[in-house]
């Protein structure tokens, strides 16, 4: 009885000794749970997809148009000698610069998907052309740079949220009426150096706009534009072919706090007209053809710095810049330049100056013919 006890507990303990699934568990890796879920078809099956790459999607790698630089949503693309908008440009782009290159057309899905852009810069390329569908997708746009291209026109439905555009030395003639239409957060506008004469801008060409600044210099005009946006801070008509300022010429203009006519041919500013513009601070008269300093400007309470040199200016009086009163200017002058006149300084009355913060601010200089 004993040797067959003592046998059948040696089996025993064999049986405990040898591999069973009792043993605990240890997982060497991924395959582990794939031994145990898939029959040996799907292992196979699996195997082929992992050696194709079929078995994880690849993950979404972000674009970048080939040559340009993508950093912090900003997308240089300039100097490339491209002659189109390149393709893959990031969703979520905010800035695009493509400047100095050849691009000649703006198609219409250019910018498509392109709903986060701030700024475009197309400065000095070779646009002629624009789809009128071309800005349609760019809904959060607030700043165009169109300067140095080929355009004729003001470009079609621009996008309505444009703070700021730049379309100077382009070959713009005529500015139809409504071209700005809708555009009712633009702020600045610089469109200098187009061919554009007074007869150039239909009536209504600004309207609806509530500009702070406005620039059209080096034009081909004669007088200053009627009918422009009367909210403006800032207007700037330097180098055209300006005469003379009329009396009715600024009546429209209230706001403006500095107005740019430098390098004209003006001979004459109509007694009163200055009358107009009871907030300016900055009067640029520079490189004109005057004969003596504009009336009114005593008149102006806010105004401090006047640009006179440069004209055919031969006499100063006592009171051509301050008020006999000394209550009537609320700001002193911090720059009066009259360098480049036949007037004869050391004849002009120290009480001329009388409202004029400091002497330094008076410039004469001497007169070369």
């Amino acid at each position: 009885m004993l040797p067959h006890c003592s046998l059948l507990l040696l089996l025993c303990i064999v049986q405990l000794l040898s591999p069973s699934s009792a043993l605990p568990f240890e997982q060497k890796g991924f395959w582990d749970f794939a031994m145990d879920s898939m029959d040996s078809d799907g292992m196979m099956t699996m195997m082929r997809d992992e050696e194709d790459g079929s078995a994880f999607p690849p993950p979404e790698l972000p674009t970048c148009p080939f040559g340009c630089q993508c950093r912090l949503r900003v997308v240089q693309c300039s100097d490339l000698g491209m002659t189109e908008v390149p393709k893959n440009i990031p969703r979520d782009t905010k800035f695009l610069d493509l400047q100095n290159n050849h691009i000649t057309e703006l198609k219409e899905d250019d910018f498509k998907g392109l709903t986060n852009l701030y700024g475009l810069s197309l400065r000095n390329n070779l646009i002629s052309k624009v789809h009128p569908k071309t800005f349609a997708p760019l809904k959060h746009m607030q700043k165009l740079y169109f300067s140095k291209n080929l355009l004729t026109t003001i470009p079609k439905n621009l996008p309505s949220s444009l703070v700021e555009m730049r379309i100077h030395e382009n070959r713009i003639k005529k500015v139809a009426a409504g071209a700005f239409s809708g555009l009712v957060n633009m702020n600045c506008i610089e469109m200098g150096a187009n061919p554009l004469q007074n007869s150039g801008f239909e009536p209504g060409a600004f309207k609806g706009l509530k500009l702070n600044y406005l620039r059209i210099s080096e034009a081909k005009l004669t007088g200053v534009p009627k009918d422009l946006p009367d909210s403006l801070h800032e207007l700037h008509l330097d180098q055209n072919q300006i005469q003379a300022v009329e009396l009715e010429d600024l009546k429209r203009y209230k706001n403006l706090y500095r107005l740019g006519l430098g390098f004209n041919h003006i001979r004459n500013i109509e007694n009163g007209s200055l009358s107009y513009l009871p907030m300016l601070r900055e009067l640029h008269l520079d490189n004109n053809r005057l004969t003596r300093v504009p009336k009114g400007l005593p008149d102006m309470k806010y105004l401090q710095v006047v640009y006179l040199h440069s004209n055919n200016i031969s006499q100063v009086g006592v009171d051509d810049f301050c008020p006999r009163g000394f209550g009537m200017k609320r700001t002193f002058y911090n720059g009066i330049s009259l360098f480049a006149n036949p007037v004869k300084y050391w004849e002009v009355q120290p009480a001329t100056f009388r409202c004029v913060s400091d002497r330094l601010a008076i410039q004469f200089g001497n007169y070369k013919k």
